[in-house]
């Protein structure tokens, strides 16, 4: 793993099981086999997070027929998940992370520049990872909007 803890193709994903929206236990093993997208947002129901949510909900049937799950992960408690959920209609799992652990495992907490200060937080993050539990893709501070149609593209899916 580089310096700066970031995550890079070829790395094994840090392994993870943390609660869904619903309490119930949700691990990276249990995608062992398939390929899963795991993104890291700041905070459920914020205008950002909520657009990259919709845009892999409305994206979830064409990467499910590509053979790839989708996962998001943020700090927010489970209660605030199953409200975006619901509210939203989200149909993959959201994992609450409220003590950072994955998110810091991933390179995905840390500091970044926001509103040109620098700050501790969530860095917007998504990796792609393979059959075997490796990185296939690692994407740090991407951007909400059209986030999933760039990584159609540039993943190829």
């Amino acid at each position: 793993m580089p310096v700066d803890g970031r995550l890079v193709p070829g790395d094994i994903a840090p392994p993870f099981s943390l609660p869904d929206a619903n309490g119930d236990p949700v691990s990276l093993a249990e995608y062992a086999g398939r390929k899963v997208i795991v993104y890291f947002y700041p905070a459920a129901m914020t205008p950002g997070c909520t657009k990259q949510a919709c845009d892999f909900r409305d994206n979830l049937a064409e990467l499910n027929g590509e053979g790839v799950a989708v996962i998001g992960i943020s700090p927010d408690k489970q209660e605030k998940l199953a409200k975006f959920v619901a509210r939203d209609d989200l149909n993959f799992p959201l994992l609450s992370d409220p003590d950072k652990k994955v998110l810091t495992a991933y390179g995905a907490f840390g500091e970044k520049k926001l509103y040109g200060k620098v700050v501790t937080g969530v860095i917007r993050s998504t990796f792609l990872i393979d059959e075997t539990g490796h990185i296939a893709a690692a994407q740090y501070n991407v951007r909400a909007t059209g986030h999933v149609a760039k990584l159609r593209r540039d993943l190829s899916l």
